[in-house]
């Protein structure tokens, strides 16, 4: 039986040579199996140098090189990078001059406080919302709010500054895990970025709208005047899926309005899924005419530390 549906003879096919094709793999690049009584070199050498390892080692190096011409590194971060455990390794980070600028959300702000007041942090939020006790841990609310409203007197001081001074004022005994409290000791710019309403100390009686804005206010302003520099620097979003991309947008905006060659810089977006406004507002809107975006997807507790073990190891050599 004829089919009444014609098929192409695929006899007059022309084909080429694959000698004569351009390549985009090579076995050199391949990745070769790690020996455990190696050193950490000796693993970063055995990765791929290929997709994602390639590029992870191509963004360690642009930090290098950022920092190597004085150009700013920026983190911006949200809740998450604390809770998974990886705010020892950004401090030493900072400690090392690698990274000149902090910016976070609420929430990173208050794990931040409750790790270094408490020694721990989070809560089971599914269990605890259904009697409404979720976010209603007294000492928290009162100390971040009670220290934004006594640091709001000042005309200068923002919100990240006025949590780390005040956990250096207090007599704290994980004073040395809080990423405010260290960014103020090695004068380094944190900023937090608040979004009224979303954090839990904005539920509770010693919230202050007008106070919270006014510093979360200063601290945009901060970060406007670090992106200022950013020509030549890198700037790195983790696991803020809004709103940190979205005040890196306008910060990068007012910087640019005022003049600065705010562009030319080397841009990751670090999370466990990709979302559209970190792809827009972090990778691909701000290179546009210069510079390069990266995106890498993964983990916080598995990327970052591997990320800040790539930047030392080329920083030693």
């Amino acid at each position: 039986m004829l089919s009444k549906f014609p098929k192409v003879n695929i006899a007059d096919v022309k084909t080429i040579s694959i000698h004569d094709r351009p390549r985009k793999v090579e076995l050199s690049e391949f990745a070769r199996a790690f020996d455990p009584s190696g050193s950490f070199a000796d693993f970063a050498a055995s990765l791929p140098d290929i997709l994602a390892a390639k590029e992870l080692k191509e963004f360690a190096d642009a930090i290098i090189a950022s920092r190597r011409a004085g150009a700013p590194v920026i983190l911006m971060m949200g809740a998450h990078v604390i809770k998974a455990g990886c705010a020892p390794l950004i401090a030493d980070l900072m400690r090392k001059g690698t990274l000149t600028a902090i910016a976070m959300n609420g929430a990173a702000a208050i794990h931040d406080v409750e790790s270094a007041l408490f020694g721990t942090t989070s809560e089971d939020v599914a269990e605890n919302i259904r009697d409404g006790s979720f976010g209603m841990a007294r000492e928290t609310g009162d100390f971040i709010n009670g220290a934004l409203k006594k640091y709001t007197k000042d005309s200068d001081v923002g919100f990240g500054e006025a949590i780390g001074l005040a956990i250096r004022e207090s007599s704290m005994p994980k004073i040395g895990i809080s990423l405010c409290a260290e960014a103020v000791a090695l004068n380094i710019p944190v900023t937090v970025h608040a979004a009224i309403g979303t954090d839990i100390i904005h539920q509770q009686p010693t919230m202050d709208g007008a106070v919270t804005g006014e510093m979360s206010f200063r601290d945009f302003r901060s970060l406007c005047d670090t992106l200022k520099r950013i020509h030549g620097g890198v700037a790195m979003n983790f696991g803020s899926a809004v709103i940190l991309p979205e005040v890196f947008l306008k910060a990068l905006t007012v910087a640019r309005n005022l003049g600065c060659d705010a562009n030319g810089f080397t841009t990751a977006n670090f999370d466990m899924i990709q979302h559209y406004r970190p792809r827009m507002n972090v990778v691909q809107r701000p290179t546009q005419d210069s510079g390069k975006g990266y995106q890498f997807t993964g983990h916080h507790e598995i990327m970052l530390p591997l990320l800040a073990a790539l930047i030392k190891l080329k920083m030693g050599k």
